[in-house]
Parts: structure tokens; C-alpha cells; sequence
């Protein structure tokens, strides 16, 4: 079996220390494993410009994952390596999406027994990369006021309760904007219709397992875009209620779209990208690289 490269946090506390010590005694009964942590771009560039021909094993979440596919990307060697993942972060919604065990055991299990198959990568114009969903309005505003919930909450173990707290916090102030939301040059939503929420998905959820995009296939080279439309008082709670049950694409105030590139632009929007919130901004674009890089995902 090719040796395992270990990328975790250097700041990871000590539940997550806990779990990254029981997956790598599963590890190493069968593999060569070297663990390196890094808490920042410079040092962890650093670990890639030495890892050789080692499967990159990413212990974290979302948000870790995201950071050394991005760092391969502008490196320009995302395609020549292997990747694994460790879940250990708070909402792991990747792996979720991949069905791999969020005990931290079972995922390396997963890992030793595992398959390569070649992954999509949404990238913007600009270069930046997104692993798992982008999104715009109410959601991305939830993600902004749950990213502080989340830090206050983490040192009690109880990080994960900052999104649904920030999902209640956008729904009573929700940002309508005015976008037209391009599909493959196709415009699902134009600039005379308020919008609540548009995601992008190449996973299936957010937040910790909240299916914005059910469907998604991180390995069908194309993207699910869902746009919300639900912007009275009454609609937005509903919908909340229909998307917490999975049931939200069947209102007719919702749309679902797949493609391989998507536009949005109009008012100012912030957005959030694997859990990265930037903006504001006016316009942005984004294409699927259909197989842009190769993870080890539980199954044949």
C-alpha cells in the first residue's frame, strides 16, 4: 500500500487531537504513515513541496479539504496526486456527500479500503477553487453570523449548533437581491425578481448536512444550481421548514438547474465558498473541471 502523508491542524484542540489519534492507529497496522500539521498557507506549502508520490490524507473538514485542494491548484498539481480524507471538522458535509464515515476509525478503514475516483472542481474566473458548494443571499448570510456562533460554541464541543443558529438569525433579516442567474448562458432569473438564496453545488449539503443540492454528483461534470424565490414572510419560513425535511425543491417558488457554468450578477452579494465568505461583489462566474483530481472514497 503507497505510504500515507497526514496533513492536519496545528491548532486542532483536543477532541479532534483525540480523533485524529484513533484513525491513525487504524492506519498504521497497515500503512507507512507520516503526520504533518500545519496552521497556515506558507507552512503548509511547504509540506506539499516534499510529499513525493504519498497519498495527501487531509485530516479536518470542509474547510481543511479546501485549503490543500486549493494550494495543489495553484501549484499546478492537483491532478498528480491521490487524495484522502479524514473527516474531522465540524460539518464534513464532503464527505458526507462521498459517504464516508464521519468515526473517526471507520473513515480510516474507508481510506485503507477505498478506491481512487477522479473528482470535480468548481473554479471561478479568477482562479479560486470550491470543493464542495458556493452560495449567495440568506444562505450565505446564515454561514457569516454561524461562523461566529460556531467559534464561540467550539471550545464546549458544540460548534456544529452555529449554523442552524445562523440559519434562524438570516431568516428573520434575509438579504433579498436582484440577480440574473445564468446557466450555461441560459437566464433562469432575471434583475426584476428578487431573489433569497442561489447554491451551487458540486456536494449536496451544507451546514452539517443540510441537502441544498440533494442531487449532487462531485463526479458527473456538471453543477446543480437550486435558486429560492421565496422572499415573503410566510414563503421564507416555509421554505426553511421544507429545506430542514429535504422537501424544498418541490415548491413552485424554487427552481433546480444543472450546468456545466454559471454566472451570477447584479446588486452586491457576499457569498460563501466552502465555508470562505468574500464579497461584496457584483458579478461572478464559475465552470466544473470535470476529473480535476482523484480521492479515495469508500466502495469499488
Amino acid at each position: 500500500m503507497d505510504p500515507f502523508l497526514v496533513i492536519a491542524n496545528a491548532e486542532a484542540g483536543g477532541g479532534e487531537r483525540d480523533d485524529l489519534d484513533a484513525a491513525l492507529k487504524v492506519l498504521r497496522e497497515r500503512a507507512d504513515v507520516e503526520v504533518a500539521r500545519t496552521s497556515n498557507p506558507g507552512e503548509l506549502d511547504g509540506v506539499l513541496q516534499r510529499a513525493g508520490c504519498r497519498t495527501l490524507v487531509v485530516a479536518g473538514g470542509d474547510g481543511s479539504l479546501h485549503a490543500v485542494v486549493a494550494a495543489l491548484h495553484k501549484r499546478h498539481e492537483l491532478g498528480k496526486h491521490t487524495l484522502g480524507l479524514l473527516p474531522l471538522g465540524t460539518g464534513n458535509d464532503f464527505a458526507r456527500t462521498l459517504g464516508i464515515p464521519l468515526d473517526p476509525a471507520e473513515a480510516a478503514t474507508a481510506l485503507l479500503e477505498g478506491s481512487p475516483h477522479p473528482m470535480d472542481l468548481v473554479v471561478d474566473e479568477t482562479g479560486e477553487v470550491v470543493v464542495n458548494n458556493v452560495h449567495v443571499g440568506a444562505s450565505a448570510q446564515a454561514s457569516r453570523r454561524g461562523a461566529r456562533w460556531k467559534k464561540r460554541l467550539g471550545p464546549f464541543g458544540i460548534g456544529i449548533l452555529g449554523y442552524p443558529i445562523g440559519a434562524v438569525l438570516a431568516a428573520f433579516q434575509p438579504p433579498y437581491v436582484r440577480l440574473r442567474i445564468e446557466a450555461d448562458g441560459e437566464i433562469l432569473v432575471d434583475v426584476d425578481r428578487p431573489v433569497l438564496m442561489v447554491a451551487i453545488g458540486n456536494g449536496a449539503s451544507v451546514g452539517g448536512g443540510t441537502e441544498l443540492t440533494p442531487d449532487a454528483d462531485p463526479e458527473d461534470g456538471r453543477l446543480d444550481v437550486m435558486v429560492s424565490l421565496a422572499t415573503g414572510p410566510l414563503q421564507r419560513f416555509t421554505y426553511v421548514a421544507e429545506l430542514v425535511r429535504g422537501k424544498h425543491e418541490e415548491r413552485d417558488d424554487v427552481l433546480s438547474h444543472r450546468a456545466k457554468a454559471v454566472t451570477i450578477s447584479g446588486e452586491d452579494f457576499y457569498l460563501s465558498a466552502d465555508g470562505e465568505i468574500s464579497g461584496p461583489e457584483r458579478r461572478r462566474s464559475w465552470h466544473v473541471e470535470h476529473g480535476a483530481y482523484t480521492m479515495i472514497v469508500p466502495g469499488a
